[in-house]
């Protein structure tokens, strides 16, 4: 019984840490966001403070956020979707017809650092005359997030007992009548994390937007970085905007935890 108890008190204090190292730099983030460039680098003040909305305010006021705001969203919403409607066809004929050579493909251009990528797609984009589009950003993310897609589907798909499809060639549907109006409805949780994964991915990608973007196009952690100077830092409006960066990741993980648990479950069932 103490031995339980021990046991019990042990993994407690473990969770409590860890819970701990991941959540204080968020915190500290938060509650710098609403102090002043003085009482962010005075150690006493860490809880003691005044708070201010200025940092918030100069974000949208000087720095013209919501314009990088609009653009985050239209790069991973854009690149989510693509990524979709090739992904989760692409995952079904994977795991229907068993090609699992081309799962592999893919499994290893996923491995791949994305740096590999990014040089000819700079040259190729350049050429092209697309570097500072959506086009070019939508797509570079698009390539990056569908393996993603690819791989939680296509266990997912191989956990669907096959019955479902027979019944629906039985009453004379086609292939692809069978994959829209029976496959395509039943698979929601699997879509639902797949897309989640895609959309925080694209939300938080840095590297590909850094090269491909330009002033009409910069996305969020591009006009954060920006907040990064020689002279200065300004670590109010940093923090600031981190916090709004954080914000929209953290509420899609609580909102949608429920449907990315079940559909991990469901695709780990054959996987």
């Amino acid at each position: 019984m103490k031995k339980g108890v021990a046991s019990k008190l042990l993994l407690s204090g473990m969770t409590g840490l860890i819970l701990l190292l991941f959540s204080f730099p968020f915190i500290w983030m938060v509650l710098s966001s609403f102090k002043t460039q003085v009482d962010i680098q005075a150690a006493d003040r860490f809880f003691k403070f005044t708070p201010t909305l200025q940092n918030y305010s100069a974000v949208f006021t000087q720095y013209d956020f919501m314009k990088y705001i609009v653009n985050s969203f239209v790069v991973a919403l854009g690149s989510t979707l693509f990524a979709l409607v090739l992904g989760v066809s692409g995952a079904y004929g994977i795991a229907r017809y068993k090609m699992q050579g081309i799962g592999l493909t893919i499994l290893i251009a996923r491995i791949v650092p994305g740096i590999t990528f990014l040089i000819p797609w700079f040259v190729i984009f350049n050429k092209l005359e697309m570097i500072d589009t959506y086009a070019a950003l939508i797509l570079s993310h698009m390539l990056v997030g569908l393996p993603f897609i690819i791989w939680i589907m296509i266990p997912f798909f191989e956990s669907l007992p096959l019955e479902i499809e027979e019944a629906g060639f039985i009453d004379g549907c086609s292939k692809i009548k069978v994959f829209l109006q029976l496959v395509i409805p039943i698979s929601g949780p699997g879509i639902i994390t797949s897309s989640l994964m895609c959309i925080i991915f694209s939300w938080n990608n840095f590297m590909f937007s850094i090269i491909l973007s330009g002033e009409k196009t910069k996305t969020l952690p591009i006009a954060v970085f920006n907040f990064l100077s020689y002279a200065e830092v300004n670590w109010g409006g940093l923090m600031a905007a981190a916090t709004i960066i954080t914000l929209p990741v953290l509420v899609i993980a609580l909102v949608a935890q429920k449907y990315v648990v079940n559909g991990m479950a469901a695709g780990a069932v054959k996987g």
